[in-house]
Parts: C-alpha cells; sequence; structure tokens
C-alpha cells in the first residue's frame, strides 16, 4: 500500500540546486601584516611597529673593490720612545780588564804589523838602495849594511817589548780614569746618555 508522497513548499528548491554563498574578501586590518611576499597596497601604509623585509645583502665578492679598500686602514706608526739615562759610576775592575784585552790586541797588531813592514821593505829592495845611498853619500865601507842592525829578529824583539810596555801602560791608564770618572760623577751627577727604539 503507497503513501501518498508529501508535497513540498513551493520556495524550496532540492539541496543540489541550492546557490553558494560566496566568499566576501575582508579588508586588512591597521595592524595586520601582508603575507610572506606579498607587498602592500599602493594606498596602504606601513605599522609603525612592523620591521622591515630583509632584503638579501651582497656577499663578500659582490662588493665593490673601492669598499674593500676602505676597509683596510694602515697600521698606526709606532711611537720612538726614549729614555735619558745617567752613568754615574763605572766599575774599575770591570774596565780594567776590557782595556787589558784590547791592549793584548792592539799588542798583536803592533807585532804582526812590524814584522810585516820589514818584509815588504825587504823584498822591494829598499835596503839594498839605502846601503848603496850610505856608500855613495858618506863613503861608507863595501861592508855596511842595514840589517845588521835592524835585522828581522831584533824588530820582532823591539816591538813585543813596546808592545807588553803598552798593555802595561793603558790598563793602568784606563783603571785610573775610571776611579777618576766616579770621583767626578758623585759630583756633577754622571754622563747622560740617551737612548731611543729601532
Amino acid at each position: 500500500m503507497s503513501t501518498p508522497s508529501t508535497p513540498r513548499p513551493s520556495g524550496s528548491a532540492p539541496k543540489s540546486a541550492a546557490p553558494r554563498p560566496t566568499q566576501v574578501k575582508r579588508p586588512a586590518a591597521a595592524g595586520s601584516r601582508p603575507a610572506p611576499g606579498q607587498r602592500p597596497a599602493a594606498g596602504q601604509q606601513r605599522p609603525a611597529g612592523a620591521p622591515r623585509p630583509s632584503a638579501p645583502r651582497p656577499t663578500g665578492q659582490q662588493r665593490p673593490a673601492g669598499s674593500q679598500e676602505r676597509l683596510v686602514r694602515p697600521a698606526p706608526k709606532a711611537k720612538v720612545r726614549k729614555a735619558r739615562l745617567l752613568v754615574s759610576k763605572v766599575e774599575p775592575f770591570s774596565v780594567l780588564k776590557i782595556a787589558f784585552l784590547l791592549s793584548v790586541a792592539f799588542g798583536v797588531i803592533t807585532v804582526v804589523a812590524a814584522v810585516g813592514i820589514w818584509a815588504v821593505l825587504d823584498l822591494s829592495g829598499t835596503f839594498d838602495a839605502f846601503n848603496q845611498l850610505m856608500r855613495d853619500a858618506i863613503g861608507a865601507e863595501d861592508s855596511f849594511d842595514l840589517r845588521d842592525s835592524m835585522s828581522l829578529g831584533q824588530v820582532a824583539s823591539y816591538a813585543t817589548i813596546l808592545a807588553v810596555v803598552n798593555v802595561v801602560v793603558i790598563s793602568v791608564v784606563a783603571m785610573l780614569g775610571s776611579v777618576l770618572y766616579n770621583i767626578a760623577s758623585s759630583l756633577v751627577g754622571g754622563a747622560g746618555v740617551t737612548l731611543t727604539d729601532d
């Protein structure tokens, strides 16, 4: 037994044919941020608290050459330091040792120089020329020879004696000079010396 279908109201339409409501775009609020990658509209101002979109900075290779030259600064010139000192006292014993060593070196140089000069005069014929001059001028005997009175051994011995005397004299004089300097520096304050850096 079939039941009669209830009549539908005239204003109603089937479900499938009903129109869907359209989405209305809401205007952006004043404090809202734009979506990433989207620029604000022409008339829209950026909010005061909103951060600025960060632009990609150029790498070190993309920087111009002028900026790199400006970044490199020359190193500041170092100040030359100076120090003024006074030599108020000199140790006499240390002065004696230094003077002794220097005088020994000077004595060795004296002996070597004397022997070398005698050898050069002998090889160059200076002794023979002097002997001939003495024979012609004074009428000396043919047996006269300067080498007899100034032989190589005699010259070396004279130079050695002179060197030993110089060692003693220079050492004593240097030590006495240091003692006199100490006495003078106690009165006037000593000699001033100024030292600087290279």
